[in-house]
């Protein structure tokens, strides 16, 4: 390596350090929002059954917080949230402050109106299981909205990708090779290879978009 090469080598690494830093940086800052966001979709996925659970439990007479100590074992991403309010309550801070607490750091907001319906019931000293079978109600009906504008958005993407991950790519390569047939140019394995590898990544990016499309529950 002459010393030319060297210098293009250390130019290129300088130039190239500032932006892999950044790419770093926003790689691992992506990287909270992204869990929240997964525990998000979780937590809608148990949101309505947990809640009716809860509902069950004190109607038949159990305490809410054995109710809710028996949730925490039952459902694993909602009850990480009633787990830490036992787990306050545990060392002696109150049932209404464990759940303000928790209420100002859940990333969920189904979940938030069920702990807060259960806090304003603690608080007036009314009924618990009425307000949350409301509560429910509310969310059945948000998950459903969510579903119905999922299917609508099915039938557009469906389209697209047929066009552009089928169709596009068997009528671009029969022509192609066509066009290469007149011009006299030789396609190699090379060529095909990328075709097929671009059209595995268009394929793969659509799934991608449709299952973050689709909304995380389970009725």
């Amino acid at each position: 390596m002459n010393s030319l090469d060297r210098l293009i080598l250390i130019i290129g690494s300088i130039l190239s350090f500032p932006v892999m830093l950044s790419i770093m940086y926003l790689y691992f800052s992506q990287i909270p929002i992204v869990k929240i966001s997964r525990l998000d979709r979780e937590i809608n996925k148990e949101i309505v059954f947990a809640s009716r659970f809860l509902v069950v439990e004190i109607e038949s007479g159990v305490t809410l917080y054995d109710a809710m100590k028996t949730l925490a074992i039952n459902y694993q991403n909602v009850g990480l949230y009633f787990q830490e309010i036992i787990n306050k309550v545990n060392i002696g801070t109150s049932m209404e402050k464990a759940l303000t607490e928790t209420i100002e750091v859940c990333p969920n907001d189904g979940l938030t109106k069920v702990l807060w319906q259960i806090s304003n019931s603690l608080r007036t000293g009314g009924d618990i299981a009425s307000p949350l079978k409301s509560v429910i109600n509310t969310l059945i009906k948000e998950q459903q909205i969510s579903v119905n504008e999922y299917a609508k958005k099915l039938n557009p993407l469906a389209m697209f990708y047929m066009l552009i991950a089928i169709i596009m790519p068997s009528l671009g390569v029969t022509m192609f090779t066509i066009i290469s047939i007149f011009m006299g140019f030789k396609l190699n394995l090379t060529i095909l290879l990328f075709v097929v590898v671009l059209n595995g990544f268009m394929q793969f990016m659509f799934v991608a978009m449709i299952n973050s499309a689709r909304p995380p529950v389970e009725l």
